[in-house]
């Protein structure tokens, strides 16, 4: 019996006569038992940075950038120890502004404000999102490899800049975390745009676990370093979404130090390609349809891609917000929905670009091309067919159909948490 996550439970599934299952999962890393006491120890503690206690001083406007909830950084945990060292430095309530890194996600509600920071937080101070499309919130900061860069005023104005964040594989910037957070989360729409567009995606050296020589991790990393970004506290996550990592401090020498913690973690060998690989998401990535759809793609986008060509890439994924409801989701939606193949998609992103969001259009486009996916229950089948993906109710039903077309003898790889775990195929 095999188990990946579906929405906030699990799918159970058998493999047919045949198949041939293998389970990959990332290391195995005892979670820290005292997390608080963690996070207090590296607040004192950072690297190559004073305190924040010593950083902020009475007067100082400060901006924490947090992420939002498709993210599944514990901000509930890392924001009020953050709080506590902005008072005892005597900066006022009214000098801390909290704002949401949103990205071109849809923006946050009240509620799930509440969720990231505690309703104490949310009612105490001001709590706001980033503005992507409104250019009267924005601040230019230049350009790097050809990327307008820019950032929320709030963000920009601030006297001390903060972040929190989540490292981990990513399929652009290679580990997520670090500057991007402030970057991606608090930039301006031109910034995503180009960030995310066809030239860095079809570049080899922006790849899921790469930050070296990967022009997408530089040009956040200026674009953070432009905009002030003075501090930063992140994690890494198991599979279980429990702390194992914590580090806080100077956010270019942190984040190098989390993502050789992530990679001892979470890339693990894999002797060949396989003929399916069944990728779970789970809470909150499953929600949609876009954000979904990563589990096929990081799976795809690894060093060297997990399913051979030809091959099936299986993804259960409830998607109960459809394709998901901010202006980024709607443009893949519509992108992917309205063209009347792949290679469309495919030529025109590269001969004319495309609106941030579109970009996972692009992205999905190189994954069909050479590989089916395949989303098991989702509560919109008929909108995943119209996004050239297979719906069907059950995993017998999946894995009938690669059967049928690739025969009964089959490799498969179940990677139950295929976000995190990052299977590295050796040569």
């Amino acid at each position: 019996m095999y188990r990946v996550p579906y929405g906030k439970t699990f799918l159970e599934f058998d493999l047919p006569q045949g198949m041939r299952g293998t389970v990959v999962a990332s290391k195995s890393v005892e979670p820290l038992s005292d997390v608080n006491g963690a996070i207090a120890e590296a607040l004192a503690n950072p690297i190559g940075s004073p305190p924040v206690h010593e950083l902020a001083h009475p007067g100082d406007r400060v901006c924490i950038v947090f992420t939002d909830i498709t993210r599944a950084s514990p901000d509930w945990l890392l924001v009020p120890p953050i709080l506590q060292e902005l008072e005892q430095a005597g900066v006022r309530d009214e000098d801390i502004t909290l704002l949401c890194g949103i990205g071109l996600h849809r923006p946050s509600t009240r509620e799930e404000k509440v969720a990231k920071l505690g309703r104490s937080i949310v009612e105490r101070y001001r709590v706001i999102d980033n503005e992507p499309q409104n250019l009267s919130a924005l601040v230019d900061l230049g350009v790097v490899h050809d990327i307008p860069l820019s950032v929320h005023k709030v963000a920009y104005e601030a006297d001390l800049l903060i972040a929190t964040g989540i490292v981990e594989p990513h399929q652009y910037a290679g580990y997520s975390g670090g500057c991007k957070t402030v970057a991606v989360g608090a930039a301006g729409e031109p910034l995503i745009a180009y960030s995310h567009g066809s030239r860095f995606i079809d570049d080899p050296n922006t790849r899921l676990g790469k930050i070296e020589g990967n022009p997408f991790q530089e040009a956040i990393a200026q674009a953070g370093l432009r905009a002030g970004l003075g501090f930063i506290i992140n994690v890494v996550l198991d599979d279980e979404k429990r702390v194992v990592y914590v580090m806080a401090g100077e956010p270019i020498e942190t984040h190098r130090q989390l993502v050789e913690q992530a990679r001892s973690l979470y890339q693990v060998p894999i002797p060949h390609q396989y003929d399916v690989v069944i990728g779970g998401a789970g809470f909150p990535k499953d929600a949609n349809l876009y954000q979904a759809s990563r589990a096929a793609s990081y799976l795809f986008f690894a060093p060297t891609p997990v399913v051979r060509r030809g091959g099936y890439l299986i993804i259960p994924a409830r998607c109960e917000e459809g394709a998901g409801e901010g202006v980024g989701e709607q443009r893949f939606l519509t992108a992917l929905r309205d063209a009347p193949d792949l290679q469309f998609i495919l030529d025109d992103a590269r001969k004319n670009g495309y609106p941030p969001g579109q970009q996972r259009t692009f992205v999905m486009a190189k994954v069909l091309e050479q590989n089916k996916v395949i989303i098991v229950g989702s509560e919109y089948p008929e909108l995943v067919a119209e996004c050239k993906m297979l719906p069907v109710a059950t995993m017998d039903e999946a894995l009938a159909i690669a059967q049928a077309e690739l025969g009964m003898e089959l490799d498969v790889l179940v990677v139950p948490h295929a976000l995190l775990t990052l299977p590295i195929v050796q040569a």
